[in-house]
């Protein structure tokens, strides 16, 4: 079942307009992206972030789950989707600690 994209607004919505968060359709789910950085997936209308130390410091008791079949866990975020200071603390940490992305070489 993919996301729908009324769940994945919400989700955006709920971060801090600081983060500059932003969401784009990869294989009929979505990833949301902060300072160019992707850091967390949206996969059959559940939140996953990407993990680090931080966020699992963070965290406390993860939960982790693969996004899809076939992926690494990722840190599956249940009931607090709802708390907007506390994601956007969790996504300040998680991009702070994620690699910039590669360039990619032009053909």
């Amino acid at each position: 079942m993919a996301s729908t994209r009324d769940f994945v607004d919400f989700v955006v919505e709920r971060f801090d307009a600081d983060l500059g968060v932003s969401s784009r359709m990869m294989f009929g789910e979505y990833a949301l992206y902060s300072g160019g950085k992707l850091f967390a997936l949206v996969c059959d209308d559940q939140l996953y972030f990407k993990p680090t130390e931080g966020g699992r410091a963070f965290i406390g008791s993860v939960v982790e789950a693969p996004a899809y079949p076939g992926a690494r866990p990722s840190y599956l975020i249940g009931e607090r989707i709802d708390d907007g200071a506390w994601l956007s603390d969790l996504a300040r940490i998680t991009v702070r600690e994620l690699p910039l992305p590669k360039k990619r070489r032009s053909r």
